[in-house]
């Protein structure tokens, strides 16, 4: 497959991953980027009111521009609305309280924040009027006092409401423990700095304004309206908040009445395969049927579609079910899924009656478990798998003691991994005389890739040299066959109790795992994906290319064979200066 028709595809699967949570995702990264730079903007009030008409300028620049006012004005109505919805729609609040602590500050901004944008942006438009931050400040902090105190709430709450929104995007993402004490530090320091600037100005404006001459310049009837004009923004102001606050109120009457319907209506059983059977209404799904009846459930992201931990697989008939939704598909084939009896619980929503078991254990992974760790819980990641095997290890028991072939196998096994270790990997699972190891862990993907390469040459050098060292021991050269594939994984601990190993879980685990099996077939040492060759800088015409079938896979699959896996060092070497 060539470099459009890949890009295409990523194009394609991204799109089609794209639900009401991703948007309403988007929309908030905009409005925070405003905030941000308003926030910024009044942190120069602690230099001098100068200074921040200086930064207003440079911001009304940039928000205004016709093209930002539309995507920052879509941005707020599609974030609101789909706030309410979300009010709506959650049944369930019992992942963590930070959630419904979220959901009551984003719901509460439009009502504190709509008499300041009426009173500032809708002024300008209506009649004309230049309300900048001396008009402004006047009126919080000499005209109205209250409304000093209010606004300082406001940018509170929309800074921790949106600080809330990006912690939960970013915590399952590589990078996120590291940066964590950075974003803190900012999270922090840049509201402090913004409420300083604001009280700085405000004090200066207060002095100011016992000068007849300032009032003159600053409190015309051009720059904070006429009598008339600020009675109709107030009028404007007080519809719009009573329009708001009845909207909350008929959803909240719509969710009583529909908890009521559900209790009056038919009832569906969910069987959990472990004796444990619940009665609930029609409509929840089957994560939140969980939760409301206090069963224990795997979900790291919370219920947000964004993992997939709270996995269940359907027993007996699954044909009667809901089709997936688009996020849903999305993200059962981001984890290799095809199987239809395989269902996030998260997202389907029985009609009739349910027998299924989890996929994961739930003490490990559930997003309300306390004290668990998130690194340890469940990341997201680009991973480069290296599946190594032993060819003939069955033969090579059948002619020698068990002893004398767990003693062949592990120095096998030893040789493998020290090749793994020196060049930055890390062995992960052992499977009787195969191991998976995992590259990328705390590098980029780029020197994942080619330290997954190195390590295949230094284990085909480590393996000749086993070879001679025990050649009066073995009837012929031990062989091997490595599969290497690179993508994003999801990894962290999985087992049970005292049982735990940290290990990645992916289509690109599954896919390294069938290159390996191919060697046989293929007739090679190392069979590489063309996206680990691209990814790592070897030239196109490297090696030889083949595009072959994968178990688990609709479309061929481009492969890269190496006939002798030493020769994967010579070729990152001179791939080096091309890179340069």
């Amino acid at each position: 497959m060539n470099r459009p028709a890949r890009l295409n595809e990523r194009v394609s699967r991204t799109l089609r991953g794209i639900g009401l949570r991703q948007v309403r995702l988007a929309c908030g990264v905009v409005l925070f980027s405003y905030l941000v730079s308003h926030f910024l903007n009044h942190a120069l009030g602690n230099i001098s009111l100068d200074a921040l008409a200086d930064g207003v300028r440079i911001h009304t620049l940039f928000w205004r521009f016709l093209p930002v006012s539309i995507v920052l004005y879509t941005a707020i109505l599609l974030h609101s609305g789909l706030g309410i919805w979300a009010l709506y729609q959650r049944r369930e609040f019992r992942w963590r309280a930070i959630e419904p602590l979220q959901l009551v500050l984003g719901l509460s901004v439009p009502a504190l924040v709509a008499s300041h944008i009426i009173g500032a942006r809708l002024a300008h438009a209506l009649f004309e009027n230049q309300k900048l931050y001396p008009q402004e400040l006047y009126a919080f902090f000499v005209g109205v006092p209250f409304n000093a105190w209010k606004m300082s709430a406001v940018l509170v709450i929309a800074w921790v409401h949106g600080c809330i929104g990006l912690h939960f995007w970013l915590r399952m993402r590589s990078f996120y423990p590291k940066a964590a004490p950075f974003l803190l530090a900012l999270a922090v320091l840049i509201p402090t700095l913004a409420l300083l600037g604001v009280y700085q100005a405000g004090r200066t404006v207060i002095a100011e304004s016992a000068n007849a001459p300032w009032r003159d310049a600053n409190l015309s009837p051009q720059q904070v309206g006429t009598p008339a004009q600020q009675t109709t923004l107030e009028t404007i102001a007080d519809d719009f908040l009573i329009g708001y606050l009845g909207l909350v109120a008929v959803v909240l009457l719509a969710r009583g009445a529909r908890a009521l319907m559900e209790r009056r209506g038919s009832m569906i059983t969910l069987s959990y395969g472990n004796g444990r059977v619940v009665r609930v209404p029609k409509g929840l799904s089957v994560l939140e049927a969980s939760l409301r009846n206090n069963v224990p459930h795997a979900s790291v992201c919370g219920g947000r579609a964004r993992c997939s931990t709270c996995r269940i697989r359907i027993i007996g008939d699954c044909s009667g079910l809901p089709q997936p939704s688009q996020r849903e598909a999305f993200v059962l084939a981001r984890v290799g899924s095809s199987d239809p009896a395989i269902r996030l619980a998260c997202q389907l929503r029985p009609a009739a009656d349910l027998s299924f078991f989890q996929l994961f254990t739930p003490q490990v992974t559930a997003a309300n478990a306390p004290g668990s760790h998130p690194a340890r819980i469940g990341q997201e990641r680009y991973l480069v798998s290296l599946f190594v095997d032993m060819r003939g290890s069955t033969h090579l028991a059948e002619k020698r003691l068990p002893f004398d072939t767990v003693f062949i196998v592990n120095r096998f096994l030893a040789a493998v991994s020290q090749a793994v270790i020196e060049n930055g990997g890390q062995p992960n699972q052992f499977v009787g005389d195969g191991m998976l190891a995992l590259f990328g862990l705390s590098t980029t993907a780029r020197n994942a890739c080619r330290q997954a390469l190195r390590a295949a040459a230094a284990i085909a050098a480590n393996i000749d040299e086993l070879n001679q060292f025990l050649g009066h021991d073995l009837r012929e050269p031990m062989r091997f066959g490595i599969g290497i594939h690179g993508g994003e994984v999801i990894v962290g601990d999985i087992g049970y109790r005292d049982h735990m190993v940290f290990t990645a879980l992916g289509d690109a685990v599954n896919v390294a795992s069938r290159l390996q099996e191919l060697t046989k077939t293929l007739g090679c040492e190392a069979i590489l994906s063309e996206e680990v060759r691209v990814t790592a800088g070897l030239a196109a015409d490297a090696l030889p290319q083949q595009e072959v079938a994968i178990r688990g896979r609709d479309e061929p699959m481009v492969l890269r064979t190496v006939a002798d896996a030493r020769t994967l060092a010579a070729l990152l070497d001179k791939a080096d200066p091309i890179a340069a």
